[in-house]
């Protein structure tokens, strides 16, 4: 009885492990292998041709170029903005807190059209930007300002728990030895925030790749200028191209997964050496 108890992790572990496994293939795996599945019908020379069209190549730089610079630049400011909420106190904080999970909750489509209102010629903020001959909206900037919207929330909210759970004495110990702010800062907060950054990075990451509603009206959607990779889905579907359309999704789900995993990779790598020289 007690060996039997012994190979037991937790009492009801293998039903639960059974109906999560079973939940994920529902859900991810097998709508994920379905794309795969369609577009390994088309044979090899049709799938080339239409995940390498000139077009849908141009997509895809600018959907994962714009993707990776805006979760870069969250990572900045999102920080920034973690800090401030966690180690100052201000009029307006639980505003501004609150704030941050906006993108959340505004229907994309709102927060497209709200955008493209704010940065369009005559806008509130892009008029000020057309004497110098500078287009916001309908451009790639447009697109980068979008993906940075709805982005920020991923940064905040998984580095603010760790900066709240910073100890303040570790910082104040090495200003005491001698340490600028902007050493202590690199040597003691840098590293232990650096997992949670990354991990944020991957999330803002994940999400701007794939979005659409907000994105779509402030693109334009120019071929070749602003034409992002979810529309040239779309718009292969609206053709019944479905093969098309899943192959171009099968080589985004590639280059996501693989990014994402170099991600989690050095995820991994900088937890197990903070581990280490802890």
């Amino acid at each position: 009885m007690a060996h039997a108890s012994t190979r037991r992790v937790l009492p009801g572990f293998g039903l639960s492990l059974g109906y999560t496994l079973i939940y994920l293939s529902l859900i991810v795996l097998i709508p994920l292998s379905s794309v795969f599945f369609l577009s390994a019908g088309m044979g090899w020379d049709r799938f080339i041709d239409a995940a390498t069209a000139p077009r849908v190549v141009a997509s895809y730089q600018l959907s994962f170029g714009a993707s990776l610079l805006a979760a870069a630049i969250n990572v900045v400011f999102g920080l920034i903005l973690a800090w401030v909420l966690v180690r100052y106190t201000f009029p307006g904080k639980k505003i501004v807190d609150a704030l941050v999970d906006l993108p959340f909750a505004l229907p994309t489509a709102v927060a497209g059209i709200s955008l493209t209102a704010i940065y369009a010629k005559n806008g509130w903020v892009g008029q000020f930007f057309e004497p110098f001959g500078i287009q916001i909206a309908f451009t790639p900037i447009g697109i980068l300002i979008a993906l940075v919207f709805i982005g920020l929330p991923f940064i905040v909210r998984t580095v603010q728990p760790i900066i709240e759970d910073l100890d303040v004495e570790f910082e104040e110990a090495a200003a005491s030895l001698g340490a600028t702010r902007l050493q202590t800062f690199r040597r003691v907060v840098f590293p232990t925030l650096l997992p949670a950054l990354l991990t944020g990075f991957a999330l803002a990451f994940a999400r701007a790749v794939g979005e659409y509603g907000s994105v779509i009206f402030i693109a334009g959607n120019i071929p070749f200028v602003s034409e992002i990779t979810p529309l040239m889905i779309i718009t292969k579907l609206e053709q019944y191209d479905y093969e098309g359309a899943a192959a171009v999704a099968a080589v985004m789900l590639l280059v996501s997964f693989a990014l994402l995993l170099i991600i989690n990779g050095l995820q991994a790598w900088t937890t197990r050496r903070a581990g280490r020289e802890g």
